[in-house]
């Protein structure tokens, strides 16, 4: 997902850091022509069914391709190369507002009002190697709701959907991928009683659930991802609001990871400011790192350039407010336009990172 720092070297060359920063590459080829599945990531294709795997055929204007390309859509899982780690010594792609899906039906009669985020179902986002998902929930129609809305309340032309049918998704998911652990980070505006607890279980998704007193509180590491697996503590889910903690076992986010500011101020070249509800990003009080990297007002056309040379960057920035301490989850905009090659001219890189002590 990630290109290779330009401007941080150091971070290309693992042994340089405190951690190994493992960065798997594919040599970019140029070839005259190319099709049924023979191109390669940036080649120009015609259709989809032209681009090899993990590919897809898109463009990017606003870095000058105005032709379509093979672009990377898929993340690579970072356990598949590397085993065994405790869950905090990964990286994994979150999707910001991963139910604000561009073409979602709004509710009948109503025209819906409201930015969008992503451009792929919940279900597709996870095959894709999409492991966190930022979700918005409301009080809605006497039922909990997915919105995308302001002001603590959800209106019939910002609701999306029921929260259940996206939950149930993940379940699906989960069921049939056993090795898999997926993280939910809840902006919580839910005040029913037992809301969310009633809801995870509706959704058959409290039998994956991570327990919040198995959570490190005092930043150590988490259990390994084999542990994990093993106990099926494969979903953890992460709260904004702080009382539910004790009320109903939902983990607070900011007792256990560190959050970068979100909108414009986290995607400002050499600023990695922390979030006002966050410890600082140095902290050494929470073993997770969350780092934002979206605009507050989203372009698709514009996120395959963001999520180019200036991601990179961003993660070098931030990699150095957190104290050297590269960020666990990495969230964006339109997750499937992550593209870009930039280190040493020739090279791509698969997926997110991994670093191990």
């Amino acid at each position: 997902m990630l290109s290779c720092f330009s401007d941080h070297r150091s971070l290309c060359r693992a042994p340089t850091i405190p951690f190994l920063f493992l960065l798997l590459f594919y040599l970019f080829n140029i070839s005259i022509s190319c099709s049924d599945g023979t191109c390669q990531l940036l080649e120009s294709c015609s259709a989809s069914t032209d681009c090899g795997r993990s590919l897809y055929c898109g463009n990017c204007p606003a870095l000058g391709k105005t032709q379509p390309i093979c672009t990377r859509g898929q993340a690579t899982i970072p356990t598949a190369f590397i085993g065994g780690l405790p869950f905090n010594k990964y990286s994994w792609l979150v999707t910001h507002n991963s139910f604000s899906i561009v073409d979602a039906p709004p509710l009948p009669g109503v025209q819906r009002l409201t930015f969008y985020n992503q451009e792929d179902t919940v279900t597709n986002q996870l095959l894709n190697g999409v492991r966190g998902l930022m979700l918005d929930m409301y009080d809605f129609e006497a039922d909990i709701w997915l919105c995308h809305s302001f002001r603590g309340q959800c209106f019939n032309f910002t609701a999306f959907q029921p929260a259940i049918n996206t939950l149930k998704e993940v379940e699906s998911f989960l069921s049939q991928n056993p090795t898999e652990i997926v993280t939910i980070i809840i902006e919580d505006y839910v005040h029913a009683p037992k809301g969310l607890t009633k809801l995870f279980a509706n959704a058959g998704l409290d039998k994956y659930w991570f327990p919040v007193s198995k959570m490190p509180k005092k930043g150590e590491d988490w259990p390994t991802v084999n542990e994990m697996v093993q106990a099926n503590h494969r979903l953890l889910v992460f709260t904004s609001v702080a009382s539910k903690e004790a009320e109903e076992g939902i983990a607070y986010q900011w007792k256990y990871m560190v959050e970068n500011e979100a909108g414009d101020p986290g995607v400002k070249p050499g600023s990695c400011p922390n979030r006002k509800e966050s410890k600082p990003l140095n902290s050494r009080s929470a073993s997770l790192f969350l780092m934002n990297y979206f605009p507050t007002y989203p372009v698709e056309n514009e996120a395959c350039k963001e999520h180019s040379t200036p991601l990179a960057e961003m993660v070098g920035t931030c990699y150095k407010a957190a104290g050297h301490v590269m960020p666990n989850f990495v969230a964006v905009n339109y997750y499937m336009v992550l593209r870009d090659k930039s280190c040493r001219g020739v090279m791509e890189e698969v997926f997110l990172m991994i670093w191990i002590e």
